[in-house]
This record gives C-alpha cells, sequence and structure tokens, in this order.
C-alpha cells in the first residue's frame, strides 16, 4: 500500500513536469498554446515564415530527439504502451529506469515540434517505468513488481487526464489483462494519490469541455448502434494503416536510425502545411467537431488526415501515444455520421455532437479492444453521464466488429509484427516449445461412471494423483473426480447415493498436440496433481500431465516417454 502511494505521487509529479514540457516545446516551435486550434496562422517568432515553418519544426524535433532515443532508451521509441504490457507479461515488469526521462523529453518534444500522436503512451511508459525502479529499489517480488508497474500506468493516466477511473481500468485490462482485489486496491491507490497531485495543479474539471448532450428519440439507439459497428471498422484500419505505414517508412529508410525522425519530418511538414489541424494532439480540433463547427465533407479529410498524420509520426520513429488521435479520428467519424442523419431523418437523429462524442469511446474500443476502460474514460474525460446508454451500446458493438475482423488490437500487433505473443513464453524460454504429448505421463486408471462411492474412494486413496478421470459407458472422457468431492459426498447421507459420473468435474482438459506453455496456465490451476490428455479430437484419454511432467522437459534433451504403450 505505501508503495503504491510512492508510485501515485511520483507518477502524478511526472504528468505535471510532462504536461509541462509539452507546453513549453509547443510554445517554443509554433509559438502558440496549441497550434491545432490556431488556423494555420504564422508563428510570432518567425513570422516572415508565414504558416509555412510547419515545414520545419519537425525537421528540427526529429534532429533533436531522434539522437536522444536512439542512444539512450530505444524502447522510448513508438507509442509505449506494448512495451510496458511486453514488461509485465514476460520481463516480471522490469523497465530500464533511464525510460521515464528519455520518453518525457522525446515525446513532449515531438508533440511540441508537431508530431500528431497523444500524451497517453508516453506517461504510461513514464509511469511505468517509476513504479518498476521504486520495485526495484524495494527489492520486492516479481508479482509485486508487476502490480507496482501497473500502479504507475493507472496514475499516470489518472494525473494527466483527470480520470482517477480511467486509470485503474487502463492498468487491469491492458496491462496487467486480469481483475483482482489486489490489483484493484493498489491501482486505486497509486490512481487517488495522482489525481489528487493532478487537479491540485490543473484543477478538478472535466478534461475535455463539450455541450451536454442528450438522447431525444428511442431510435437513436439503432443509429448509435450502426455507429458501433462502423466505428470498429474504422478502429481496425487505423491499426493497419499505422503499421503499413510504418512498414514503408522500414522499407524506405536506409540511413542511421538517430536521423530517421528528422528525415521523415520533411514529409510530416507537408502534411500539417496542408491540414495545420493536425499539429500536435488535436484537442482544440476535436472540441470544434462535437460542438458542429466542420461540415460533413471537412471531417472525413481531418478523419483520413489524422490516419496519416498519426500513421506518419510513428513509422518516422516519433515517440508519443494513439489513445487521443483515436479519439480525434472518432469524435470525427461521430460527427460526420451525426451530421448526415440530421440531414436524413432531422425528427429522429438529433444532435450531432453526441454521435461524436460515442465515435471517440468507440473507436478507442475498436482499435484498443477494452470496452471497460472505453467506457469510463469516456464518462470521466467529458462528464456526459447522459450519453452512457448509446455509449455502452456501440462500444460494445464496436469491440465485437474490431474481433471479428483482427486477432490483434492496435498495441498488440506491434508486438506480434516482432514475432512476440503476450500468451505465450519469451522466446528461448525454458518451458514452451515443447508440446503436451513430449512430457505426458500413463492415464491413471479411470473410474467408470457407474462406480459407486466406495469403490471410488478406495481407489482414489491407492491413486498417487488424487484425482482420477472418469469415463462413460463408451469410455469417453466424462470429467475428473477429486478425494475431494468423494468426502464430501460420504459426509452426506443422500436417499439415493451419488455415483463417480453423478460427481465428476469438467475441468480444462488439455490435446496431446497442445504447446506445454499454453497447458501450464490450466496445470497451474488445476484441483489436483494433474489433468487428462485428450486426443485431438477431444474424446478419448490418451495420457496424463503432472507438474513433474512439465519440469522433466527441462531436463530431457529427447522426448519423454508417452503413454502410448500404456
Amino acid at each position: 500500500m505505501v508503495l503504491a502511494i510512492a508510485v501515485g505521487a511520483g507518477a502524478g509529479l511526472g504528468s505535471i513536469a510532462f504536461r509541462w514540457l509539452i507546453t513549453t516545446f509547443t510554445h517554443l516551435f509554433s509559438g502558440h498554446a496549441d497550434y491545432a486550434g490556431a488556423g494555420g496562422s504564422a508563428n510570432p517568432h518567425v513570422p516572415w515564415l508565414g504558416a509555412a515553418f510547419v515545414i520545419i519544426t519537425p525537421i528540427v524535433g526529429g534532429l533533436l530527439y531522434g539522437p536522444l532515443v536512439d542512444r539512450f532508451a530505444k524502447e522510448a521509441r513508438g507509442h509505449g504502451v506494448p512495451e510496458v504490457m511486453l514488461a509485465v507479461a514476460q520481463r516480471g515488469g522490469r523497465i530500464n529506469p533511464q525510460v521515464s526521462v528519455v520518453k518525457a523529453l522525446a515525446s513532449a518534444l515531438c508533440i511540441g515540434s508537431g508530431g500528431s500522436v497523444g500524451r497517453e503512451g508516453p506517461i504510461v511508459q513514464i509511469g511505468s517505468a517509476l513504479g518498476s525502479t521504486l520495485g526495484r529499489l524495494a527489492k520486492v517480488p516479481e508479482g509485486r513488481m508487476r502490480l507496482l508497474v501497473a500502479c504507475g500506468a493507472a496514475g499516470g493516466i489518472a494525473a494527466t487526464f483527470n480520470a482517477p477511473l480511467a486509470g485503474v481500468f487502463f492498468s487491469m485490462e491492458l496491462i496487467l489483462g486480469t481483475f483482482s482485489a489486489e490489483a484493484f486496491g493498489a491501482t486505486v491507490l497509486a490512481s487517488v494519490t495522482a489525481s489528487v497531485i493532478g487537479r491540485a495543479a490543473f484543477g478538478n474539471t472535466a478534461f475535455l469541455t463539450l455541450p451536454p448532450f442528450h438522447v431525444e428519440h428511442l431510435a437513436q439507439y439503432g443509429l448509435f448502434a450502426a455507429l458501433g459497428v462502423a466505428a470498429g471498422v474504422v478502429g481496425v484500419g487505423f491499426t493497419r494503416i499505422l503499421y503499413w505505414i510504418e512498414d514503408a517508412c522500414d522499407w524506405a529508410w536506409r540511413g542511421p536510425e538517430w536521423l530517421r525522425p528528422a528525415a521523415g519530418g520533411l514529409l510530416l511538414g507537408l502534411v500539417l502545411l496542408v491540414l495545420p489541424e493536425m499539429y500536435g494532439v488535436g484537442y482544440p480540433v476535436l472540441e470544434k467537431a462535437a460542438k458542429g463547427g466542420y461540415v460533413v465533407a471537412f471531417l472525413l479529410l481531418l478523419l483520413v488526415g489524422k490516419i496519416v498524420a498519426t500513421s506518419l509520426t510513428i513509422g518516422i520513429g516519433g515517440s508519443g501515444g494513439v489513445f487521443a488521435p483515436s479519439l480525434f479520428i472518432g469524435a470525427m467519424l461521430g460527427a460526420a455520421y451525426g451530421t448526415t442523419a440530421g440531414h436524413l431523418i432531422p425528427g429522429v437523429a438529433g444532435g450531432a455532437g453526441a454521435y461524436a462524442l460515442v465515435g471517440m469511446g468507440a473507436v478507442f474500443a475498436g482499435a484498443s479492444r477494452a470496452p471497460i476502460t472505453a467506457v469510463v474514460i469516456l464518462f470521466e474525460l467529458t462528464g456526459q453521464y447522459s450519453i452512457i446508454l448509446p455509449l455502452m451500446l456501440a462500444i460494445v458493438l464496436a469491440t465485437a466488429t474490431s474481433r471479428l475482423l483482427s486477432r490483434d488490437t492496435i498495441y498488440t500487433l506491434k508486438l506480434r509484427r516482432r514475432g512476440i505473443d503476450l500468451h505465450t513464453p519469451a522466446p528461448h524460454a525454458a518451458l514452451g516449445t515443447q508440446t503436451v504429448q513430449t512430457v505426458m505421463e500413463a492415464v491413471p486408471a479411470p473410474l467408470p461412471a457407474s462406480t459407486g462411492l466406495a469403490t471410488a474412494a478406495d481407489q482414489l486413496t491407492r491413486s498417487d494423483h488424487g484425482v482420477l478421470p472418469v469415463v462413460d459407458d463408451d469410455g469417453r472422457y466424462a470429467g475428473t473426480l477429486t478425494a475431494r468431492a468423494v468426502a464430501g459426498a460420504l459426509a452426506d447421507t443422500p436417499a439415493q447415493p451419488p455415483q463417480a459420473g453423478d460427481l465428476a468435474q469438467p475441468v480444462p482438459s488439455l490435446t496431446a498436440d497442445m504447446p506445454l506453455a499454453t497447458a501450464l496456465h490450466s496445470l497451474v490451476a488445476a484441483p489436483g496433481t494433474g489433468l487428462p490428455v485428450l486426443d485431438p479430437g477431444k474424446g478419448h484419454l490418451v495420457g496424463w500431465l503432472t507438474h513433474q511432467g512439465a519440469l522433466r522437459a527441462l531436463h530431457t534433451a529427447t522426448p519423454a516417454p508417452t503413454a502410448s504403450a500404456a
């Protein structure tokens, strides 16, 4: 608890420093607090360049942060969240301490000089690095190290966006990938601490200022549902285009990596010259779109422009998040959709702003596949509880659509492209390359489903496993029977004593061709000392996997004896 509070305080202070750096560099490079809303005006520092100064700023920014990232922390390149997910899943929560400093400087330079990326990825990586560093200093176990990394991510999100609940759910849904009482308690402590510090610095107001929206007609729910499906498609499309452009940049660039952001900055500068609204994060443009400040054609142009500008910023080696761009894209999609619906069915559609708000959450959910985080963070960013029902509907449909269209999210695809699957062991891990068949043992004598309790108890006392498989009259696997289940049944006095088949439990079954690393997740949670192994058709028993058998894979260079001879 003390460490979680300390990490939250560090993340809160880090978010203040990070936002100050972004504001400072944005003023330095553009002469405005947020150039995206300045309408393509000139930089007061160099007025003789007019609006063309945006061609130069990404180049200068790239010359500054490119060598910084390449020399001190290569993992600070890109949008940051995948690196934290990898550290938690496969590296015991260990993150290099210098990442927090390098990421803060590089991302602030990138955004301030025109990079069309967000603040979420950097602050998550900054807070997580702080949590990992504190965990190393305190010499905590690996499980607690992971939890402190999640606390840092929660604190960073909470303080930066004044969204304490969103920080908690972001950490559990995306960083830890699991929900537990311990994780919830620790991340809440960190999030609350960071939020108190953030509110002291930035005030206690919603991050985005939008007019109130309401659902005015029941038929609008059908429109919101269709928007959710469209947002899921756009979210997947954003993910694909992001990595397509990154691939194109990898293919085209043959020079040193430290120079890549500056060289690619010329292309980004030309995009900013055509669409200055793409400069930096772009929250003023997002708010104006939600208030109905643009026509449909321009909204669609902004949507495409943001996808291209963000993808190009990441592709040339920039540093920044994809959360804010996904909100921007969703707002443009929703506003265009709502405006069009208002023209076609004016008595039913209602205001376009409600669709912009729903589109923000739905596109983020479609790209990240984190529906709980999407619902909570949109509510906290805008304070718009009146739109919660259509928001939930659209986000769920966007998530489902995304799952149908793509195996990966915008975060996990970056890792999979590098040959990393978060659900399998790290490359060169001691366990993981074998299959269950190579280490499984002979099947313990199975119990027919009609076996009585007394007979079952007798056989269980003679077994080394404390659990036995149960088969039906045709010899097909029907579940497992544990000594605990039999003891509990013997303690009762039912009129009709149950048989083994009545007490059989459908525990997770393994197949002989399953990777051992996948099977270990089920084996760890098994009620007994082993699990049955079935044929690929999952009908008949072929072996038995125990913890000892799994560990045998560490010491045998040749396949262990299987149950084929039993």
